[in-house]
């Protein structure tokens, strides 16, 4: 049996409470109930590689709670339930935070999986987030792909390769961006397709396929063509081959990389082959 998802809960409200368990008492969700804000904020930290959505109702506009699991680095699927008009006015953060008001919550399985589908389209680009320092995007990026990565895995196995994984989201495709992200897409491309040359035949890189995956799962969900990853491979092999030829050294190595070039896209070409619906 396929794991169920698992939502972490806490309301500042004990009618709001009761209101969510009634609602969700045969939903198909594994629950963890929280009756106060500090052990929701350790459960969640303790948790955080196993969470699908956090549902919060804070006690006041829940800007602090957000800015605490952002100091942390835990970036997850949230829906707030709140009756302001806004409880993070400032993207604080990230673009994908849903909120719902106190009169929508007999809907809550499908606004938890909405959270879901909007967390995993985030684009993978440092608009996506609020920092002001590179440096710390560049962290916060690689978080959320792992994070992206490791929620996709699940609905994986729950969904055989359908339904939200695969509602990609086509203002995030690398043809609708603005030049500028564009470019900078594909150069965020170039430099971890790099790192993956770097390590390809490294025994001691034990991340490798954590890399292929995370490159994979970018160029996917920017509708990446096949054409342009292996233009991306005929550059780097041409830069390395004038590199060698500087050195007096043979170029004959590069032709391993093909191996490399075969790998990405076949899990490349594998994630798009299940993205076509399945005649039913």
């Amino acid at each position: 049996m396929a794991a169920r998802f698992l939502v972490g809960i806490y309301t500042a409200q004990a009618s709001m409470a009761e209101s969510l368990k009634k609602t969700l008492a045969h939903s198909p969700f594994a629950i963890s109930w929280s009756k106060t804000q500090t052990e929701f904020v350790q459960w969640t930290i303790s948790n955080r590689h196993r969470i699908d959505c956090l549902v919060v109702q804070p006690a006041h506009n829940g800007t602090d709670l957000l800015h605490e699991f952002w100091a942390r680095d835990i970036l997850l699927p949230i829906l707030i339930v709140s009756d302001q008009e806004s409880v993070f006015p400032d993207a604080s953060y990230h673009s994908a935070v849903i909120q719902i008001t106190p009169d929508e919550i007999n809907s809550i399985e499908s606004k938890v999986r909405e959270a879901i589908n909007q967390f995993l389209q985030l684009p993978a680009n440092k608009n996506s987030l609020t920092d002001h320092e590179d440096d710390t995007k560049d962290n916060r990026l690689f978080l959320l792909s792992l994070q992206q990565q490791r929620l996709t895995e699940k609905l994986h196995e729950r969904l055989g390769y359908l339904g939200v994984y695969y509602k990609r989201n086509s203002q995030n495709f690398i043809r609708n961006m603005s030049l500028e992200e564009r470019h900078e897409f594909i150069d965020q491309l170039r430099q971890d397709y790099r790192q993956i040359i770097l390590s390809y035949f490294s025994s001691d890189d034990k991340s490798l396929n954590q890399r292929i995956d995370d490159y994979v799962n970018l160029a996917f969900f920017a509708d990446v063509s096949i054409s342009k990853v292996v233009e991306i491979h005929m550059e780097l092999m041409d830069n390395f081959s004038k590199q060698l030829n500087m050195e007096g050294r043979s170029e004959e190595i590069l032709l391993d990389y093909r191996l490399t070039l075969i790998d990405v896209l076949a899990h490349l070409c594998e994630m798009y082959r299940r993205s076509i619906p399945r005649e039913i």
